[in-house]
């Protein structure tokens, strides 16, 4: 079954791309997107999910701000994400 917080999590960071968010931050979110497109359908063994959870983790890590305050909400939304699916794993 599908964990709906791995669709949110692809959802928000798609989000950001609808948004004028400054330059380097926009390329970092676009990988963390690719990242969390390829776990949205949850299919992957879970020792492959940790790890790719994990990547979207440090990329995130890279984005200290968008410049735009709703870009901002979800990425701090995906993090709360990501944080709650690791402390899992």
């Amino acid at each position: 079954m599908t964990d709906e917080r791995l669709q949110a999590l692809h959802r928000h960071l798609a989000e950001t791309g609808e948004r004028p968010v400054e330059r380097t931050a926009s390329r970092w979110l676009g990988e963390a997107e690719a990242v969390a497109a390829n776990i949205a359908d949850g299919e992957l063994p879970e020792d492959v999910l940790a790890e790719r959870l994990a990547t979207v983790d440090h990329i995130l890590s890279h984005v200290d701000s968008t410049d735009d305050a709703i870009a901002d909400n979800h990425v701090e939304a995906a993090r709360e994400i990501v944080d709650d699916l690791l402390d899992e794993r």
